[in-house]
């Protein structure tokens, strides 16, 4: 019987296409080994932001890839923990409880409500547990900040937190850009204005941003009540802690949650820094590190994400992130306008 006489062209033209995936394959390899260590690098340079950080990171994991996954995964919860504890290095809790004291009913009260309208949402949507628990914890308090001290205690997994983290940057730039023209139009004092910006903004660099664009006293109220707000980081936490160990899983021994320790950190470098005055220029270069490294942690984050979770996470976490947003920021502002809070 006759062969065909196309056979052996095919046949070659497959092993060519085999030869040629596997040089693909290694150049992408080769590139990462390069990319990643240098892309972080560019991540402690100041210029570079925590979203940017985070984006670039996603990019350069799902267009080369991360040879070194095992130790990014590593290094992420230890650089998180180490951040948060730098972080409190740039508090003073004299300033921060005197405006915490001013408004404790109602920051109480957004932070309640964001928790009862994230959790519902969630269940509505049926978002992952952990991702719905990150986004509502960022959403209430201060964005990234909270969802890196929540993340060691729940045991996240890494594209949860890269998902909730990268949900809370893109609302920071939207409000950025929202939020001044919303308040001019509605004739919002500065005062109002930095309340609004305190409860509704997520990250306290977004708060400011769009403060300072709104005026110098703007500025002061929104500093100073989003600095309060932020150290609702630590009961939060440890609430969280409590409740994560009370799931089926760690009753029945099935794994241990971590205890926030971190968070004890964190407190002991505001209370230095506020009780020893010598040490508080060492303190602002401590949480300007804290920052940075912050910033590097993100970016290690992102890497670690690959196409095969971002299709298992879908659009419900966006969708209620988004909703539960919206639900804060037009209800703080109703709020605000009509008095109730101010």
């Amino acid at each position: 019987m006759p062969q065909c006489p196309f056979k052996g062209i095919v046949s070659k033209a497959f092993l060519l296409d085999d030869v040629f995936m596997e040089k693909s394959e290694r150049f992408g390899l080769g590139l990462a080994r390069w990319a990643v260590p240098l892309a972080g690098a560019l991540c402690l340079w100041p210029q570079v932001s925590a979203g940017v950080a985070l984006l670039l990171g996603v990019a350069v994991a799902l267009w080369a890839g991360n040879p070194y996954s095992t130790t990014t995964k590593r290094l992420t919860h230890r650089l998180l923990t180490l951040s948060v504890m730098g972080l409190g290095a740039g508090m003073n809790l004299f300033v921060v409880a005197q405006v915490g004291l001013h408004g404790i009913g109602y920051t109480v009260l957004s932070i309640s409500a964001a928790f009862a309208i994230g959790t519902v949402l969630g269940r509505l949507l049926g978002t992952n547990r952990d991702t719905s628990l990150l986004v509502t914890v960022g959403t209430a308090i201060c964005g990234g900040s909270a969802i890196a001290a929540v993340a060691p205690v729940l045991r996240a997994k890494h594209h949860e937190v890269s998902v909730a983290l990268g949900i809370v940057f893109l609302l920071n730039a939207m409000a950025l850009f929202i939020f001044p023209p919303i308040g001019h139009a509605l004739s919002l004092s500065e005062s109002q204005f930095g309340l609004w910006s305190a409860l509704a903004i997520h990250d306290t660099s977004s708060v400011v941003g769009a403060a300072l664009q709104y005026g110098p006293h703007a500025l002061e109220v929104g500093t100073t009540v989003k600095l309060a707000r932020a150290l609702w980081i630590v009961p939060v936490t440890f609430l969280v802690g409590l409740a994560v160990a009370r799931r089926p899983e760690h009753v029945k021994g099935e794994s241990k949650p971590k205890r926030p320790w971190f968070i004890l950190g964190f407190l002991m470098m505001a209370a230095i820094v506020t009780w020893v005055p010598q040490v508080q220029f060492a303190g602002h270069w401590i949480e300007a590190a804290a920052k940075r490294l912050l910033v590097l942690t993100l970016f290690l984050i992102g890497t670690n994400l690959t196409r095969e979770t971002l299709r298992s996470v879908g659009f419900k976490p966006f969708v209620q992130g988004v909703a539960l947003w919206l639900f804060m920021g037009v209800g703080t502002l109703f709020a605000i306008v009509e008095g109730w809070i101010g």
